[in-house]
């Protein structure tokens, strides 16, 4: 299984002889505002792709999108990808990605095989109180191939208990989580930061825990070099990788 992270949560993943592309954030740097409401009010993304967009959907057989967020799916990835492309989602998303001129969309209540990757649907929370309320639903989603490491992708979601069920559930070998602690002005953060990552390589002791969603979008202020100092002090930093943009995992 091979894992490339592109940028921010964009992941291909090379699994089950399948090309897999993951929640396709494709906009060149600067392309869209800033997120309203933050501390650090730059044009997103904050940095360029490391390779082309057209390079990063070719050969592309499946897409899965955890929810509808612009870093998640933009107008870029919408335009490239080719319509017939089946497309995983969660149940909520499907008419608007239908609308958006996708024709295989395919909506995950529990679990699907997608061109013989098996995906089953995880659920999440996108931050806390009313503000994870208005951030409306997310999902993770579990890939396995035979003979391969079962990959979840937890998503847009904060350490919580639907990630500690799915990790006992699932067991997953590698666990990828976005971990760039966002947040607004106000609030929690809405996504993972360094404690969440923790609690995830803690409650998952035999995962590898790759770390994304770091330095691309103005809302997210953890750094990669601030994460790689808390999880070597808490101990758990043999099994957390933090890639690069456009580095490549084996496992």
């Amino acid at each position: 299984m091979e894992l490339t992270l592109v940028r921010n949560a964009t992941l291909l993943l090379e699994m089950g002889g399948r090309r897999l592309l993951v929640d396709p954030m494709l906009d060149p740097a600067g392309a869209r505002p800033p997120v309203a409401d933050t501390p650090d009010p730059r044009p997103n993304p904050l940095v360029e792709l490391p390779r082309p967009a057209e390079d990063v959907v070719a050969g592309v057989e499946a897409v899965v999108v955890t929810h509808l967020h612009a870093d998640h799916l933009d107008d870029t990835a919408v335009r490239l990808l080719a319509p017939r492309t089946p497309l995983a989602c969660q149940p909520p998303d499907e008419e608007r990605l239908r609308e958006r001129g996708f024709t295989d969309v395919r909506p995950v209540a529990g679990a699907i095989d997608l061109g013989g990757i098996g995906v089953a649907r995880t659920g999440g929370r996108h931050g806390t109180g009313a503000i994870g309320e208005r951030m409306g639903p997310v999902s993770g989603f579990v890939l396995r191939a035979r003979g391969e490491p079962v990959v979840y992708v937890a998503g847009d979601t904060i350490w919580c208990d639907d990630v500690d069920e799915a990790l006992a559930e699932h067991v997953p070998d590698v666990v990828v989580v976005n971990a760039g602690a966002a947040r607004f002005l106000e609030g929690d953060p809405i996504i993972m930061d360094a404690a969440g990552v923790i609690e995830t390589a803690r409650a998952a002791p035999r995962a590898t825990v790759v770390a994304v969603h770091l330095e691309a979008l103005n809302h997210c202020p953890l750094r990669r070099e601030e994460l790689r100092a808390a999880v070597d002090e808490a101990g758990v930093g043999a099994r957390v990788r933090i890639p690069a943009d456009g580095e490549t995992l084996r496992s």
